[in-house]
């Protein structure tokens, strides 16, 4: 027989299941894939969505409204091979509500508009937007997350409020998307809105501190794995130059990802005074170096955009490190600026000569006379 306390435990776990029963067929009663004359006829993808407890939801929606919003569900169908009824099951889920609110969040053409005519703690409660954006983030619904960071930029808090979005905040991975983003524009949308944010909350208005942040261990990892990438793509470079254009393409867009992941990292870390580790780290980068002469300058010149961003801190005197580890900075990498340099001015126009000539000068001319007369040869 069951005891008291296990009779009790039972009863709780039904009520709940109940309740979110409840809550999800309100959710669905207003889903705008049932409504078939809006999307071209009935839904083409049985999508099941299933909790660790058995709870499981079953959705009829459109393939081609997933596969646009989710690079996740364009992966999943495209493998489902070409039948008519595509079926795509999602399990082991923590939280099945917010899986539908977000499936249902990809069929809105206008996400700013449905989040903006909410407050902050109907975002909190209703929305779960700590959830929803570990959800989109896990489903690679990119629109879904940059809409929520929008909203949370945008809007007023309270401080009951302020504390709970940077407690949730704080939670997240958001770097995570930020960098491996496929889509362009959402890359540098969310590294400019996770930028502005984190900047906020240093200021002298804001009463929590430093609480929204992104440690140090996790910057310098993701610095290392930036570093990975890098290496692995110039090496593919330095054996592939006879590939097709195509091919060769590719390879150019995904080194100028990576170096403008790492552009925006060591911009954080320099805003954060937390850079001097980072210019040893990019001294001691021989092997980059090596491959990074070996490529034409149009395939690597975003690189080199990273020691012109380290000299300009150096010379402002933002990032103080000793003359030992300027000088074997400039070692590795002043000859790959000089040659890139004017690659630089033209690709890129956030580049400023006058800033990165003085950041350099300053970097050169602080050395022992014997080190700066080498590199000024």
């Amino acid at each position: 027989m069951m005891s008291e306390e296990q009779t009790r435990e039972s009863k709780q776990s039904i009520e709940s299941r109940q309740k979110l029963q409840e809550r999800v067929s309100r959710v669905l009663a207003e889903a705008p894939f049932r409504n078939p004359s809006n999307w071209g006829g009935f839904g083409d993808v049985k999508l099941t969505i299933t909790a660790r407890d058995g709870f499981k939801v079953s959705m009829d929606v459109h393939r081609r409204v997933l596969a646009d919003r989710s690079r996740f569900f364009a992966e999943k169908l495209r493998r489902d091979g070409t039948s008519v009824l595509h079926s795509v099951e999602i399990c082991d889920c923590d939280d099945v509500e917010v899986y539908v609110e977000t499936v249902l969040l990809m069929y809105c053409d206008d996400l700013k508009r449905k989040l903006m005519g909410k407050e902050v703690s109907k975002i909190l409660g209703l929305l779960k937007i700590r959830v929803l954006l570990q959800v989109s983030a896990a489903i690679d619904f990119e629109a879904g997350v940059m809409s929520c960071l929008e909203y949370l930029e945008a809007v007023p808090w309270s401080e009951e409020e302020e504390e709970k979005v940077i407690t949730h905040l704080t939670q997240l991975q958001l770097h995570d998307s930020a960098t491996e983003a496929k889509d362009v524009k959402a890359r540098r949308e969310m590294k400019a809105l996770i930028s502005r944010l984190l900047r906020e909350d240093t200021s002298e208005h804001n009463n929590y501190g430093n609480r929204l942040d992104i440690s140090k261990d996790t910057l310098y990892h993701l610095c290392h794995r930036c570093l990975s990438s890098l290496i692995l793509c110039l090496s593919e470079a330095t054996t592939g130059m006879n590939e097709s254009r195509q091919d060769r393409g590719v390879l150019m867009v995904e080194i100028a990802q990576e170096a403008d992941n790492m552009h925006w990292i060591v911009d954080i870390l320099i805003d954060k005074k937390m850079g001097e580790e980072f210019v040893k780290l990019w001294a001691d980068q021989k092997e980059l170096a090596i491959l990074h002469s070996k490529i034409p300058t149009m395939y690597r010149h975003e690189i080199s955009r990273i020691t012109a961003q380290l000299c300009i801190a150096i010379g402002r005197g933002h990032i103080l490190v000793p003359k030992d580890t300027r000088y074997s900075l400039l070692s590795t990498w002043l000859e790959a600026l000089y040659e890139d340099f004017g690659w630089m001015k033209r690709a890129c126009r956030s580049v400023d000569k006058k800033l990165v000539e003085d950041g350099l000068s300053q970097t050169i001319l602080t050395l022992p006379l014997p080190q700066a007369a080498g590199h000024l040869a």
